[in-house]
């Protein structure tokens, strides 16, 4: 039997040609319709294909097409690239035999191109050490035939064929609007697409990240013939991305709480980056005023006592390991239109990176940090550090003066008790006012009322007719000078309350004071002027001997406090007047300045 097609029998209507087509060793199909769809194939298309003749019946023979190759021509002669299951491309030459009856019989022959095979598997190979797996899809039935490589990226068998029903099942529900969203637009452009989705293998139930890559291929009428694509896992790439995302973030995060600004500085063209808000903030400038480079970083924003040293450090760190550690003042936003300039201390860190182990540098990545509170709190610390010493030493000098004077005034053990322990409280108690002033400063009025409250017989108030009267402004002492005004207002009480106006119940003491503005505006220190008067007591006469309290009210004020002090035993009562500058007050001490 002559198995060409112009020979070929009447499928249908005799079964003994029927017989010789499907045992034919050439490949047949036969063809019906205007679409060319395919009634029968014989085993021997099948095998060519890789299909069973059944799973060929129905389909166009435009279908077997590959979208890379030449097609099937309209007159069914000549040669054209088919598609087998695999997705691998099949050149054949095409014979046709003549119509009847709207039935053509078409024997396929398969092309031996050496090259071009070569090529393909060349192509496979390639695809296959990229990690990439072919696919392509069939609008007609809406299956994906995938490569066995791209079969095992989606966790399918080799030669499976999934749907793309069937697919979309295990792609994340979050991901699959925006992946129909973008090959909805990649086909209506005809232009290629790219997506990745996370993808859960239907073998194992693993999740893994998929990159698909695909275009349409369409018929030369322009109709949708289907897609092509490739696969690849990006499990670990994404794994990776995610990792070093979340690095970031808690650096970010870090660097947040420490209050660090992070930057890069590119040696060679002298630009910046700023990678956070702290950078801004340190530096007083907003996003719209662009960054600073090193020449504007030297030129008008560090301290000009500071370049030296900042220029060592970065010196010192190019010719090292690259490390550097630089501490420097910059200029900093004032805080009101007259206020003077106001200067922050920042401190930098950071590493230079290089082309090479003997290259030059390329960049600087580092961090900033603003110190300023810090180095204020250390120079307070520093300062509270010598004012303790300070204070320590002249207490412990005026208790050596009690301890000596009150010996050798005292009568007895008795009396040397009540007057030291007196003394050391008066003392203690000073003390006490000032440490819990935040200014360590003791109030003039407070240390009065504190040694005089005990022999009042009411308010101690001016015009009051009350034995103690207490007329002055409000005054706050610093420490320097209210440990020794403190103890000469005890010593006065003691003197008064032994002697003098305190010891009956007549006696009457009056305290005035007042702040005097220095001899020359604006260069001396204002002064207290202090007046203690005492009436009433028993006559006065001058002691016959200097006591504790006469040395302390002449030599402690006098060395200590650098004030003038006048004594008086008038026979109606003692007259003290006191003329003591008054040191300015340290802001440096007050730990409420660095809130």
């Amino acid at each position: 039997m002559d198995p060409r097609p112009d020979a070929a029998p009447d499928l249908p209507d005799d079964p003994l040609p029927r017989v010789a087509f499907e045992g034919a060793p050439v490949a047949l199909a036969c063809l019906t319709g205007p679409d060319r769809r395919i009634a029968a194939a014989n085993p021997a298309l099948g095998a060519l294909l890789g299909l069973a003749p059944g799973a060929l019946v129905g389909r166009a023979l435009a279908d077997l097409d590959h979208p890379h190759g030449p097609r099937s021509g309209p007159d069914l002669a000549g040669e054209a690239c088919w598609r087998r299951a695999d997705g691998s491309p099949l050149r054949v030459r095409l014979r046709a035999g003549p119509e009847r009856e709207g039935t053509r019989i078409v024997a396929v022959e398969a092309l031996a191109d050496g090259a071009a095979t070569a090529r393909a598997e060349q192509t496979r190979l390639a695809l296959a050490s990229a990690g990439l797996g072919e696919w392509s899809w069939n609008p007609a039935d809406g299956r994906v035939v995938l490569s066995d490589r791209a079969a095992a990226i989606l966790g399918h068998p080799a030669g499976a064929a999934p749907t793309w029903a069937e697919l979309q099942q295990a792609v994340g529900r979050d991901d699959l609007e925006r992946i129909r969203a973008t090959v909805q637009d990649a086909v209506a452009k005809a232009i290629p697409y790219a997506v990745e989705m996370r993808f859960r293998r239907p073998m194992d139930g693993q999740e893994a990240w998929i990159s698909a890559r695909g275009q349409a291929t369409r018929a030369p009428d322009g109709a949708l013939t289907g897609m092509i694509g490739v696969l690849q896992d990006v499990t670990a790439r994404e794994e990776a991305r995610r990792a070093l995302h979340d690095r970031e973030q808690r650096l970010r995060v870090a660097t947040t709480v420490a209050a660090l600004g992070i930057f890069e500085w590119h040696v060679l063209d002298d630009q910046s980056l700023w990678e956070n808000e702290r950078m801004w903030e340190i530096f007083g400038r907003r996003p719209q005023d662009g960054t600073i480079s090193m020449r504007e970083f030297f030129r008008s924003v560090v301290h000009p006592e500071d370049k030296a040293g900042f220029r060592r450090a970065v010196a010192g760190a190019l010719h090292s390991d690259g490390v550097l550690h630089a501490t420097a003042r910059i200029r900093g936003a004032p805080e009101g239109p007259d206020a003077p300039e106001a200067w922050r201390t920042i401190e930098m860190a950071g590493r230079f990176e290089r082309d090479g182990p003997a290259g030059l540098p390329r960049r600087l990545i580092g961090v900033v940090a603003d110190i300023t509170d810090r180095r204020l709190a250390e120079e307070r610390q520093s300062l509270l550090i010598r004012e303790l010493h300070h204070r320590v030493k002249n207490t412990l000098a005026t208790v050596q003066a009690i301890v000596g004077s009150t010996a050798r005034t005292a009568s007895s053990i008795e009396s040397f008790y009540e007057a030291f322990v007196g003394r050391i409280m008066s003392l203690a108690h000073t003390h006490s006012v000032l440490t819990e002033d935040v200014w360590q400063t003791a109030s003039l009025r407070g240390l009065l009322e504190n040694e005089l409250r005990p022999y009042a017989d009411g308010a101690m108030r001016p015009d009051t007719g009350g034995r103690i009267e207490l007329d002055g402004p409000a005054v706050d002492l610093p420490s320097e000078i209210a440990v020794p005004i403190g103890m000469a207002i005890h010593e006065l009480t003691t003197n008064a309350a032994k002697y003098g106006a305190l010891s009956n119940r007549t006696g009457r003491v009056r305290i005035r004071w007042s702040v005097e503005p220095g001899a020359e505006p604006g260069a001396d220190r204002p002064r207290l002027r202090f007046h203690w008067q005492e009436s009433g007591g028993p006559p006065v006469a001058p002691p016959t001997r200097q006591g504790f309290g006469s040395r302390l009210l002449q030599r402690v004020l006098t060395t200590q406090v650098q004030a003038e002090v006048a004594t008086d035993y008038a026979p109606g009562g003692l007259v003290l007047t006191m003329l003591a500058p008054l040191p300015a007050r340290n802001a440096a001490l007050n730990p409420l300045a660095a809130l």
